[in-house]
């Protein structure tokens, strides 16, 4: 299982935000792109903070009783970011993913982001290597 890499089962056309973009905008895309979550990129693309759509609802909350959306994406990403290279195993990701850490890592690689992985394609990963050892004979 260490042999099937994260590479062959992340998502290559994430959805990328900016830090300066409003938060608006970014929920915008989110929802339209059926994501929970998204890297947030520099002009080069490197990674400088993830949004989720948890960030978002806190800030929208506070938001809606005064009826004003000024907030950007700066304002409600996390730093740092959990992030994994295309090499690695999707065994120990899904490790990983067992503890309270993010449900959804950008991909980086030469320290750009090149992708995502969530756990929907970490179980889809397990789930075709689990029906290879069934379908053929040890």
């Amino acid at each position: 299982m260490d042999s099937i890499k994260i590479k062959d089962h992340m998502d290559r056309r994430p959805i990328l935000l900016t830090a300066d973009m409003s938060l608006a905008i970014a929920v915008e895309k989110l929802l339209e792109s059926n994501k929970s979550g998204a890297p947030v990129v520099d002009s080069v693309g490197k990674l400088v903070g993830f949004l989720s759509q948890q960030d978002c609802l806190s800030v929208m909350l506070k938001s809606s009783y005064h009826c004003d959306m000024t907030s950007t994406v700066a304002d409600c990403m996390k730093t740092p970011v959990l992030s994994v290279t295309p090499d690695e195993s999707i065994l120990e990701l899904a490790e990983q993913m067992l503890g309270s850490k993010p449900k959804i890592y950008p991909v980086l690689s030469a320290g750009k982001v090149i992708g995502t992985i969530n756990r929907t394609n970490v179980l889809k990963a397990m789930n075709i290597y689990m029906q290879q050892c069934y379908l053929s004979p040890a």
